[in-house]
């Protein structure tokens, strides 16, 4: 009996020995893509000026998020309340773990968004933000328009790299969520 006891306890701390060394590796998250310089675009371009409710906004991104991935399921959802929240599911174990990821956006000098980290929910699990990130960029299929940047705990978006018809192009230039104040620049460049 007591050699059970100890086998069981051995394979036991070999197996949690080989989990930690796995989320270990997991959530080292590397060097993250570099974003883009700010560019200001050209002033002597049309600008139409959009107010756009959060519920609107919420819709442009799914709608978004939906063509880059062609008819594949959305790999996230994006939801806008007080703050910007991204759904996904992880699958941990053979488990399908819900992923609730909450980010407060900032304006770029360029009008592209960065949503910076604030809180997250994985089922139960407390894992670091950074691991969670890296796993996102590395297995789910995001637009080419959404930086993960799982070191600095955030997400790039490039709204200037949207698919838009002709040549438009578009910026942010206020995002209060708080007012349920979203401003958007439309630019229409001059031919």
């Amino acid at each position: 009996m007591n050699r059970w006891k100890i086998g069981f306890f051995l394979l036991a701390g070999l197996i949690v020995a080989v989990v930690a060394y796995i989320i270990f590796l997991i959530g080292s998250p590397g060097d993250s893509e570099p974003l883009p310089e700010v560019k200001i675009e050209d002033t002597s371009d049309h600008v139409l000026t959009v107010k756009v409710a959060k519920e609107d906004f919420e819709g442009i991104a799914n709608t978004y998020i939906g063509k880059a991935v062609k008819g594949e399921p959305l790999p996230v959802t994006m939801v806008v309340r007080d703050d910007v929240v991204l759904l996904s599911e992880m699958m941990v174990f053979s488990l399908k773990l819900p992923v609730i990821m909450h980010f407060d956006p900032l304006v770029r000098e360029d009008g592209n968004l960065i949503l910076k980290l604030s809180s997250m929910e994985i089922g139960q699990l407390k894992i670091q933000p950074s691991t969670v990130l890296t796993i996102l960029r590395d297995s789910v299929k995001l637009p080419p328009w959404m930086i993960v940047r799982p070191k600095e705990e955030e997400v790039f978006i490039d709204l200037t790299k949207l698919p838009l018809s002709g040549n438009l192009k578009v910026r942010a230039k206020t995002f209060n969520l708080a007012e349920d104040e979203i401003i958007l620049e439309i630019i229409i460049p001059k031919e």
